[in-house]
């Protein structure tokens, strides 16, 4: 992260560039601006992203790529990003599994200092869901129920080492229970499951899961506030729980070694992007929380929510084995 004052030094370079480039960027000259996203197309990363790069695009008046750079956990896309030039033509649009991993994995790169936050695009909020046909209608009932029959009941992720699989793991510690942890390979499975009765109970993303959500008992939610969706469902933390903060992320970085000029332009934008109504209503109706804040408070979310995470994973003593 930039020293402030250096940052404090070049506000007012800065801001002389944004009002003498225009809508240009400071890359070479028509070279497209790639947007590297290290899943799969079709899922919601990469759904936002190309709504965002399209935006830009259009600003800009420079071509804004989307690129797919699925593997090792989103390890191989994030680590092109890590070590390209700080240019402003290499973007990496990524989740918050980035600041997860560093407690999970040996990574070929450091996400704490090799990466310039730009701002969160959308949050994802998790929910507690519980199958429709148990008796529990309440999370202290779920809680009650759950160990007064030990080792019948489960609990799913859409993976190991994911926020479900923490999230689960946090519950079982905190609450004295020992729900089984039950991993799927990724949200569809996972909800599949959980309607077709294969489970107990699972922290569902709610930014996949929204339209299903009302077929389940749900038990709470993460995060300090309740969903505009959802406003009779408490927190986790209205609760009593603790440690349910944290939600997930959409985020967009550039490489570390990006001037600050290049950060604060980049920053400048992403926030115009995602003031436009057309952005948040289809954010919104994503079941996500439109994101935009500065580069400084991106940076303070992903450190307290790297602590958060890495204090449960070793409570927990949760491996990716």
């Amino acid at each position: 992260m930039r020293p402030f004052t250096r940052r404090l030094a070049l506000t007012a370079i800065s801001s002389l560039t944004l009002l003498g480039a225009g809508h240009a960027m400071a890359q070479t000259a028509g070279q497209p601006i790639k947007f590297i996203v290290p899943y799969p197309a079709g899922g919601a990363t990469d759904v936002l992203a190309r709504m965002v790069a399209q935006k830009m695009q259009d600003n800009w008046q420079q071509p804004v790529v989307v690129e797919n750079k699925p593997g090792a956990g989103g390890t191989i896309g994030a680590n092109l990003v890590a070590k390209a030039p700080g240019d402003g033509n290499t973007v990496l649009f990524s989740i918050v599994a980035l600041v997860q991993q560093i407690t999970l994995m040996k990574l070929p790169y450091d996400p704490m200092k090799d990466f310039a936050p730009i701002s969160r695009v959308a949050i994802s909020p998790s929910v507690l869901a519980a199958t429709p046909t148990i008796a529990a209608n309440t999370l202290p009932e779920f809680i009650k129920m759950v160990k007064a029959e030990p080792g019948k009941h489960s609990i799913g992720s859409y993976g190991l080492g994911t926020s479900a699989h923490l999230q689960g793991a946090l519950l079982n510690m905190q609450s004295g229970t020992d729900l089984t942890h039950v991993p799927y390979a990724g949200g569809a499975p996972l909800v599949t499951a959980m309607l077709g009765g294969q489970l107990t109970s699972a922290f569902l993303d709610a930014g996949t899961s929204r339209q299903h959500l009302p077929k389940f008992k749900l038990l709470g939610v993460t995060g300090t506030q309740r969903l505009s969706w959802l406003p009779n469902l408490p927190t986790l933390k209205e609760q009593g729980l603790q440690s349910y903060e944290p939600m997930g992320w959409f985020g967009i970085f550039l490489p570390a070694s990006a001037s600050a000029p290049l950060v604060d332009k980049y920053s400048v934008e992403v926030q115009r992007v995602l003031k436009l109504p057309e952005v948040r209503e289809k954010i919104e109706a994503m079941g996500l929380i439109p994101g935009g804040e500065s580069t400084d408070s991106f940076g303070k979310v992903m450190k307290e929510d790297a602590e958060i995470y890495a204090r449960i994973i070793r409570d927990a003593k949760i491996t990716l084995n």
